[in-house]
C-alpha cells in the first residue's frame, strides 16, 4: 500500500519555486507549530484485527433494540422492517451512486426518487413532494421558510406547543434572523384549543405548524378549526405527522392543510442511533416554487420514451444562489429509498394493517397501565400509537431505570425535554410488540411504580 499522492516530487517542487518558497515548511512557517503539528495523546497504531476487537468490545457495552422489549418513541420507532429493504437499498447501483444530474446516466436513481415523491403525494394527499430532506425537525423548519416566503410582509409564526420540543427549537433556530415573531400557543390536556390558536391569529400572522399525532401522541382534534382561522386571516397551515399514522387517520390534504411535513423513519428506516433519517415535506400547487430540494419530474425524451429528471432547479442553491429558495441542495436519498421500498413491500393493503395494529396494541397497554395504581394515563385523548402515563408519587426516571433492569425500554421520560416534568413519560407500541410483551412492560411498571 502506498500514500495516495496527487502530485509528484518534482510537481511539488515547481509550485513552490513558483509561488517563491522553497519547502513546505516555508509555506507554513506563519501558522504556530503547535498548530501544523500538534503533539496528540494517542496510543500507537495497532493491526486491523486488534482495532476490530477492541470496537466489538465497546458495541457490546450497548443496550440495543434487539435485546430489550422496545416501547420507546418521541420520535424514533422501533417498527418491523422486511428484508427486501436492506437487501435493495444496498445494491450497489443505489449505495455507490450520486447526484443524478445527468439524467441519461441515472434513470434508475431518478425513477425511484419520483416513485418515493409519487408515495408521499398519496399518503399526504397534497399536490407535489420534493426528494427528501434530513430529517423531521430540518422538514418542520423548512416548512417556516416556505411560510415566511409566502408571507407578504406578514411578521408572526405561530407554533403549536405540543409540537416535538427539538422541532420547534430546530424551527426557531432557522428564523432566529428571518425576523419573524415566534409565538408558543400552550397545549390544554394535550392538544392545541382552537379558541387558543384563535386568540394568536391576527393579520399578521404568516402561518402556523402543528404537529398531529403530537409529541404527546395525541391527535390534534381541532385541526380543521385550526386550519379555517388560519386560511381566513391570510396565512399557511404546515403540519407535522408520523407517515404510518397516515394508514389509518386522515391525510394533511383532507384537512386542507399546505405544507405536510414528517420524519419518515418508521417507514422502513433503523433506529441507528438516532440517524440518518429522511424528511418527507409535500404541499399544493400554488406553493410548487417554493419548496425547498431537489424535485423529480417525469418527460419524454427525443425518442418519445418515459424518462426522469430534476426539474425546477432554477428555485436551488446551486444556480440562485442566495436567492434560492432554501440552502438545502441535496437530500436522503439513500434513505428515502428505503422508504420507497417498504411502501411498495406493504402495499395498502399492508400499511393499513400495520397502522390498525399500532392502535390496537397501543390502546391495550394504556388501558391496562391506567388500572395500576399510582399510574394514570395522561390525556384523556385519541391517540395513534403513543401516549403519557403520569406517576402520582414516583418519578418517570428511576421507574424507567428499574424496567430497564427486567430487560425492558419502558418509555422517555419528558424530564430529558423539561427539567420540571420529573413524573410522565411517552411510551410507544408497535406492531412489532406481541401480547405477551405488553403484558411483560405490563408486570415490569406495575413492580417498579410499588417498588
Amino acid at each position: 500500500m502506498m500514500d495516495y499522492v496527487p502530485a509528484s516530487q518534482s510537481d511539488r517542487e515547481y509550485m513552490l519555486k513558483e509561488i517563491g518558497v522553497s519547502s513546505i515548511d516555508d509555506l507554513l512557517s506563519c501558522i504556530p507549530a503547535g498548530i501544523v503539528r500538534p503533539k496528540l495523546d494517542v496510543p500507537e497504531g495497532i493491526s486491523e484485527f486488534d482495532a476490530a476487537y477492541q470496537l466489538k468490545m465497546l458495541a457490546h457495552k450497548n443496550k440495543r433494540v434487539d435485546h430489550y422489549k422496545c416501547f420507546l418513541g418521541a420520535g424514533a420507532y422501533d417498527h418491523c422492517i422486511p428484508s427486501v429493504v436492506p437487501a435493495l437499498a444496498s445494491r450497489s447501483e443505489f449505495y455507490t451512486a450520486y447526484t443524478p444530474y445527468q439524467p441519461e446516466a441515472s434513470q434508475g436513481t431518478l425513477q425511484a426518487v419520483f416513485e418515493y415523491q409519487s408515495m408521499i403525494c398519496e399518503l399526504t394527499g397534497l399536490d407535489a413532494a420534493n426528494a427528501s430532506l434530513y430529517e423531521g425537525g430540518s422538514a418542520c423548519a423548512e416548512a417556516a421558510l416556505m411560510i415566511a416566503g409566502s408571507g407578504r410582509g406578514k411578521t408572526d409564526l405561530i407554533l403549536a406547543g405540543t409540537m416535538h420540543p427539538w422541532y420547534r427549537d430546530t424551527v426557531k433556530t432557522y428564523v432566529k434572523h428571518l425576523g419573524l415573531n415566534v409565538i408558543d400557543v400552550p397545549h390544554r390536556n394535550g392538544v392545541i384549543d382552537a379558541a387558543d390558536a384563535a386568540s394568536a391569529i391576527t393579520d399578521k400572522t404568516a402561518g402556523l405548524i402543528i404537529q398531529s399525532p403530537n409529541f404527546y401522541g395525541c391527535i390534534e382534534e381541532n385541526l380543521a378549526e385550526i386550519v379555517q382561522a388560519v386560511h381566513q386571516a391570510g396565512g399557511l397551515v404546515a403540519m407535522s405527522c408520523n407517515p404510518l399514522s397516515l394508514s389509518v387517520l386522515k391525510s394533511p390534504g383532507e384537512y386542507g392543510v399546505d405544507i405536510a411535513v414528517g420524519d419518515g423513519q418508521p417507514l422502513g428506516v433503523d433506529l441507528q442511533y438516532g440517524g440518518p433519517y429522511f424528511g418527507f415535506l409535500a404541499c399544493t400547487n400554488n406553493l410548487l416554487r417554493k419548496m425547498p430540494g431537489r424535485i423529480v419530474g417525469m418527460t419524454k425524451d427525443s425518442q418519445g420514451r418515459r424518462t426522469f429528471v430534476l426539474t425546477l432547479q432554477a428555485r436551488e442553491q446551486h444556480i440562485r444562489r442566495e436567492k434560492a429558495t432554501s440552502n438545502i441542495c441535496t437530500n436522503q436519498a439513500l434513505i428515502a429509498l428505503r422508504g420507497n421500498i417498504f411502501l411498495s413491500w406493504a402495499g395498502k393493503e399492508g400499511f393499513y394493517e400495520m397502522g390498525r395494529q399500532n392502535v390496537q396494541r397501543a390502546h391495550y397497554a394504556a388501558r391496562e397501565a391506567a388500572n395500576i395504581d399510582g399510574v394514570t394515563v395522561s390525556f384523556d385523548k385519541p391517540f395513534f400509537n403513543e401516549f403519557c402515563l403520569n406517576f402520582e408519587s414516583v418519578k418517570a426516571s428511576a421507574v424507567l431505570d428499574k424496567m430497564m433492569a427486567d430487560g425492558i425500554f419502558g418509555g422517555v421520560p419528558l424530564s430529558r425535554f423539561d427539567a420540571l416534568n420529573d413524573k410522565m413519560m411517552v411510551v410507544c407500541v408497535t406492531e412489532k410488540r406481541s401480547k405477551d410483551e405488553i403484558d411483560s412492560w405490563i408486570m415490569s411498571l406495575k413492580k417498579a411504580v410499588r417498588n
